[in-house]
């Protein structure tokens, strides 16, 4: 009776986890790693006057694009973890994940399109200084890459909806962390062009 039982029930998810293609392992850890380095090459040699200095009343300062990154990074992971605990996803929710890969970078770095942050991530000067906004920003996006490069979570077989993106998977979740990192690193950099930017 109980093996009769058992074979009726419907399964809603994978029988067996899959593990990530080391191809996509490597291509997210490379990602995390190349817009850790840009995030900090932008701020290495900003000195506290141009740190605060902001551009107009209504836009963010270097300090305030940088405490965003650094806010949503732990959000964003926040965001995998939580998405890969859930159940996994349906064939219908998954279809609308598939190929988007390549176009997450390509869409969040376009900054024509504008977002408002949401409210938890907008900056209020948590960090007293550039060192220690520095220094979590670090120890975050390092825990994201020890994430990425050991997991044995199915990244691919649980989803959740983006506002912009629609249904992402957990591994284009991750994708996205350097995408809206690379996004304000440009944003970062258009602060120093901006006339009235201090020299020094």
């Amino acid at each position: 009776m109980k093996r009769r039982l058992f074979l009726g029930t419907a399964v809603t998810g994978p029988l067996f986890a899959r593990l990530l293609e080391q191809g996509e392992r490597d291509r997210a850890v490379s990602y995390l790693h190349v817009t850790r380095k840009m995030f900090l090459d932008s701020v290495a040699d900003v000195s506290p006057a141009q740190w605060e200095w902001k551009p107009a009343p209504d836009v963010w300062s270097i300090a305030q694009v940088a405490e965003h990154i650094a806010l949503s990074e732990n959000a964003l992971f926040g965001k995998v973890r939580k998405t890969v605990s859930e159940p996994p996803a349906g064939p219908a929710q998954l279809a609308e994940t598939r190929g988007k890969d390549d176009a997450i970078r390509k869409a969040a770095v376009d900054r024509g399109r504008k977002f408002q942050a949401p409210e938890n991530l907008r900056p209020t000067s948590r960090w007293k200084s550039k060192a220690e906004l520095v220094s979590h920003f670090k120890d975050s996006r390092d825990r994201t890459i020890e994430y990425v490069r050991t997991t044995t979570d199915d990244l691919r077989s649980h989803a959740a909806p983006h506002r912009a993106f629609g249904e992402l998977d957990a591994y284009q979740w991750i994708l996205y962390i350097s995408g809206h990192s690379e996004r304000h690193i440009l944003q970062l950099n258009e602060v120093k062009t901006k006339p009235g930017y201090p020299r020094a």
